[in-house]
């Protein structure tokens, strides 16, 4: 690995904390996890700065998950502090969402940077089509799948949570309000998903990355240290504040906007790695 110059640590530095201030904020107030920020924006600035290469989308990833240990910790904690966190949903879905992320951290592994954006913008897509045009109380069923459903479903939300980069309330949260649980409880209870995602997909990415052509320098396996711990704990400390303004705040209009945003990164990401 090799030192970078100045002025390119100095840039990084930039994007790094642009990410982890932005990342912290859309956590707090939407509650899909700052990944949908901090993986687009690393991406870009490996590619700007010329680091890295074909590994770039893939270090990104693997950075932002674990980031997300930390701030889904605490989230969590915050929430439970307020009653708000399902725990025997927690209980019972947990150990399934984090073997799915140990199995997407594997798939991701494998997959080129081509596969991996188009994996990344179809689902960011679909997270983009759930914030824009479904209002928050569309229920689809009375309560959670239970049994085999769950085992699939739970693994299901694991592996595309790690091959994005996202803690648990991108797929978790949309899955319990679709489900019928109050938006608040969703987002708390599925901030726990995140910690098992984070730590079991961020084991994966170092283990699969290892040795792996083309990462930015200063990358453990798939993972870029400095800049997950940087940006964990910006995103860590921004958090609260996003759900402060999450309360002040027209929610509707914001989830709009975000949507927007979403989708336009999802289709950015695609036309960069292709």
């Amino acid at each position: 690995m090799t030192s970078l110059p100045l002025n390119e640590l100095a840039l990084l530095a930039a994007a790094v904390l642009a990410a982890g201030l932005a990342g912290g904020l859309i956590a707090g107030l939407f509650g899909v996890g700052g990944g949908t920020v901090l993986v687009p924006a690393l991406f870009y600035a490996f590619s700007v700065l010329g680091l890295g290469g074909e590994s770039n989308l893939h270090v990104a990833i693997g950075t932002s998950l674990l980031t997300i240990v930390a701030t889904s910790w605490r989230s969590l904690g915050a929430h439970r502090a307020h009653g708000a966190v399902d725990e025997q949903v927690l209980k019972t879905w947990t150990p399934w969402v984090g073997a799915g992320a140990l199995v997407g951290a594997a798939i991701a592994g494998l997959t080129s940077m081509e596969g991996l954006a188009i994996v990344y913008g179809v689902c960011l897509a679909v997270v983009a089509a759930q914030m824009g045009l479904l209002p928050e109380t569309v229920h689809v069923r009375e309560d959670l799948p239970t049994g085999w459903w769950r085992r699939g479903i739970g693994g299901l939300i694991g592996l595309l949570s790690a091959m994005m980069g996202v803690g648990g309330g991108s797929f978790g949260g949309m899955l319990m309000t679709l489900c019928g649980r109050p938006i608040h409880q969703a987002v708390a209870t599925a901030s726990g998903f995140g910690i098992a995602i984070g730590a079991a997909a961020t084991v994966g990415f170092v283990v699969f990355g290892f040795g792996a052509d083309g990462r930015p320098p200063l990358s453990l396996g798939y993972v870029n240290v400095p800049a997950a711990v940087a940006m964990g704990v910006l995103t860590t400390l921004v958090a609260p504040y996003g759900a402060q303004l999450a309360r002040r705040l027209n929610r509707k209009v914001l989830r709009k906007a975000f949507a927007i945003y979403l989708l336009l990164t999802a289709v950015s990401v695609v036309v960069k790695a292709l």
